[in-house]
């Protein structure tokens, strides 16, 4: 299950993200009293931990 928690240290990036991402990214930082910033690296952190490489996907063939 994904969990949020308090964040690290870091380094400065900046994206471009569609509004609609951003605002849910936004809204899900108000309604657990996180900055964005910490969500949007626990989000991105989620996506690489359960990210399916192409070895994995050819492995499952």
């Amino acid at each position: 299950m994904f969990k949020l928690k308090p964040g690290s240290e870091t380094i400065s990036k900046t994206f471009r993200l569609p509004v609609e991402i951003a605002d849910q990214l936004e809204q899900l930082a108000y309604d657990n009293n996180l900055s964005l910033n910490a969500v949007v690296v626990q989000c991105l952190q989620y996506a690489l931990d359960n990210l399916e490489t192409s070895k994995q996907a050819d492995d499952v063939q």
